[in-house]
């Protein structure tokens, strides 16, 4: 008799190996107790967090933790409903208005997850003739979205705003609609996308453009909205789409639009109707802390300056990083075999970091995927930059030899 688990022997042999390698599941760590935003207890010690996404470290918002207990005690601990029956609560609506003025916007849908976000928007908005036009380094909830659409997908090479538009300009379908999808920042390299160049095809072609600004809001541009923002192309960005589980250290997605249209998505959406909504206190302390965000301005300041910070450290120890400074910082490794032992090494000496293996990465090498927090130390970074070096002395990394 068939299983319905065979298909995963492969996998499970894969897993055996990465755990025989180090001793350890990378893909399993607990983190017993956070002690701050920056460090928390892992097998028993502290450990510098440095693969979290808390950018600007508002998991430990005061204002975000009253606000959440308020909404606790004054309202309870869920809606037992999705967001067309009777799952929206004031508070729902109150901080959809509020991520729409954030954003200049007409309107907003906030989602229970940012996977559901991108799932929702783009298996809603295209339908079995239009086209899909994806980045192809992008997330997986965007193939997702675009798999349960009907719409047909194409993919043209990431961040090249060239081949995208060689690639529209091929379509012979003028009663078709377009819909590019890109990222403000893409997760796993911390690429930046050349909004300016992506909107002029968007204009020059009839497209429409959504943006993830998933690893981008609250990060880039004079406000936090993103790279569209940070680029001056706001206008030209039919929809946003983000998360609320990275800058501002809560769970949950949106989506932002000047379209009316965005009413009626609400009831196409089945990710957005057929699961329940946020809990209060969730919704209470995402408001809470993007008011923080607004309030504090110097902490995309601080965030850009470590990052920078670790940026340097790591070119000057010859490790092959990223190229383009942001708060995700990817070091690629030329096989598995030196990135399973140098992992596991960086969370015995006391940092921890995101592996990343093949085939989950751009171009099949490993990557040990960092994340800077605006709340990280001077010394905290400096001490994660010690570990890089000693970490892949111990390993026997090669190092660059055009080091800074």
């Amino acid at each position: 008799m068939a299983s319905l688990f065979s298909k995963f022997e492969g996998l499970a042999g894969a897993l055996g190996s990465v755990v025989a390698a180090g001793g350890r599941n990378p893909f399993a760590v607990v983190i017993e107790k956070p002690i701050s935003s920056t460090v928390g207890i892992i097998e028993g010690r502290e450990t510098l967090l440095f693969g979290t996404n808390n950018y600007l470290g508002l998991s430990q918002s005061e204002r975000a933790i009253k606000a959440a207990q308020a909404a606790a005690a004054t309202c309870g601990v869920g809606t037992t409903g999705s967001r067309i029956a009777n799952g929206t609560q004031s508070l729902h609506r109150s901080l959809e208005r509020q991520i729409a003025d954030f954003f200049k916007r007409r309107d907003a849908m906030v989602f229970s997850t940012g996977y559901q976000a991108n799932l929702g928007m783009i298996s809603a908005l295209a339908g079995k003739d239009d086209f899909l036009l994806l980045d192809a380094d992008s997330h997986a909830s965007i193939y997702d979205g675009s798999r349960l659409s009907a719409a047909q997908v194409i993919r043209f090479r990431h961040n090249s705003p060239d081949d995208l538009y060689k690639r529209l300009k091929r379509l012979d379908a003028p009663n078709s609609a377009k819909l590019i999808v890109v990222e403000g920042i893409y997760s796993m390299t911390g690429n930046v996308a050349p909004m300016a160049e992506f909107a002029a095809v968007k204009r020059e072609t009839g497209a429409y453009l959504m943006v993830d600004e998933a690893h981008s809001f609250g990060v880039l541009g004079e406000h936090g909205r993103g790279a569209a923002e940070a680029e001056g192309v706001e206008a030209d960005v039919d929809f946003v789409v983000g998360t609320f589980s990275k800058s501002l250290g809560t769970v949950g997605g949106y989506c932002v639009s000047d379209h009316p249209e965005l009413e009626l998505v609400r009831l196409n959406c089945r990710p957005y109707m057929f699961t329940a909504s946020l809990p209060p206190e969730v919704i209470a302390a995402t408001g809470a802390a993007l008011e923080d965000m607004i309030a504090h301005p110097e902490l995309r300041q601080q965030l850009m300056s470590n990052a920078a910070h670790l940026h340097a450290g790591f070119m000057k120890l010859g490790l092959n990083a990223s190229k383009r400074v942001s708060p995700v910082i990817a070091v690629t490794l030329d096989t598995v075999e030196q990135a399973i032992p140098m992992w596991n090494r960086l969370l015995k000496l006391g940092v921890y970091v995101n592996l990343s293996l093949p085939p989950a990465t751009p171009d099949s090498r490993p990557l040990l995927r960092c994340s800077v927090m605006a709340t990280h130390t001077p010394e905290q970074i400096d001490q994660a930059i010690a570990v890089f070096g000693q970490a892949a002395v111990d390993c026997g990394v090669p190092l660059q030899a055009n080091a800074a």
